[in-house]
């Protein structure tokens, strides 16, 4: 039985199949762009860390750290990446319950998801996630604690060479900290539609 999501979506690419061509992506103007460059002796990540924790994510560089921080909390169940579960699995043992092919039934009882991220902005201390690269984006947005596990090459130092090193993908999502808002009488509140702890890994080597 097709899903309503389904019947939708194929609406959708039914009447996208027939254009000639898509919509061009918008142009930007790179001089309206102000960025705070890094000197080029900057290390990136220290760079990221920096302006990460200053928005109260966590800058990690082992996975073991990982597993103290979730640990300490209480947090046990959850989703990883089956392509980083080598990267954890040694150190996410009992009474850790993880799961590497996500279930949507269980999305609302995951307490943390571990994804790849697709890079990072050093300036603003935020990653960048895409559809192309994040295994299962409700892993990334669902549950309480995201941990993104970032290598150091795809960490830019600024916001326009980040946008230059996606100029075609049409679904990027830019997370500096965890949610936050402050709608209600100005008082900023953060965790209220997404993550409420956000956690940078930095990847121990190059993506398999």
């Amino acid at each position: 039985m097709i899903s309503a999501r389904e019947q939708i979506l194929a609406r959708v690419r039914a009447a996208l199949a027939s254009l000639p061509q898509r919509a061009p992506l918008p142009d930007w103007d790179r001089d309206l762009v102000q960025s705070r460059q890094a000197t080029p002796s900057t290390d990136l990540w220290e760079l990221f860390s920096q302006r990460f924790s200053a928005v109260n994510g966590r800058p990690l560089t082992d996975a073991a750290d990982v597993a103290r921080l979730l640990s300490a909390a209480g947090w046990h169940f959850g989703y990883c990446d089956p392509a980083l579960w080598p990267l954890f699995s040694d150190v996410l043992l009992e009474p850790f319950r993880v799961e590497t092919e996500y279930e949507r039934s269980h999305a609302l009882k995951y307490e943390f998801g571990i994804t790849w991220a697709t890079g990072a902005i050093a300036e603003t201390g935020s990653l960048i996630l895409t559809d192309g690269m994040t295994s299962s984006r409700l892993a990334a947005l669902a549950p309480w604690v995201h941990v993104a596990v970032v290598e150091r090459s795809s960490i830019h130092a600024t916001i326009p060479e980040a946008l230059e090193a996606h100029p075609r993908d049409p679904n990027i999502i830019w997370v500096t900290g965890p949610s936050k808002t402050a709608d209600v009488e100005g008082i900023m509140i953060e965790g209220v539609h997404g993550p409420g702890v956000q956690v940078a890994l930095l990847a121990p080597g190059p993506r398999a």
